[in-house]
């Protein structure tokens, strides 16, 4: 379910949160699921239970997911909705980007395309 990139310039806590985030807005993690404990997704990926609990932190910081003393973490009932709000935000640093292609004279056609393609990316996550 979760993999790591060793040669990635993201840190493993990022890539962690990045892919809890990812599983929740696809629906892979629902409300209230159980999300591997850190000992255990320590001794799969092989990594430092510290980095885990780094990126557990923050993710219930950000009210992505809770825990439950002695039980384990879950995904927030709220997680869905605060990722979308937070992803929402990004549309102005899309504008931004969207504004630099334009002058380096990316047609709107292939920006479209670009976004079709995404789009269609989500429809088979969506149907698998």
């Amino acid at each position: 379910m979760f993999s790591i990139d060793v040669m990635s310039r993201q840190p493993v806590y990022e890539q962690l949160i990045g892919q809890i985030e990812q599983f929740i807005l696809i629906g892979i993690l629902k409300p209230n699921d159980k999300i591997p404990s850190v000992r255990s997704l320590a001794v799969d990926l092989s990594i430092n239970p510290n980095t885990i609990q780094k990126a557990y932190s923050e993710l219930d910081r950000r009210g992505i997911i809770y825990s439950v003393p002695g039980r384990g973490c879950f995904v927030s009932e709220e997680a869905n909705n605060i990722l979308s709000q937070f992803r929402r935000k990004k549309l102005s640093e899309l504008e931004d980007l969207v504004f630099e292609l334009a002058l380096a004279n990316i047609s709107k056609e292939e920006l479209i395309d670009c976004i079709n393609k995404a789009y269609e990316m989500k429809e088979v996550i969506e149907n698998d």
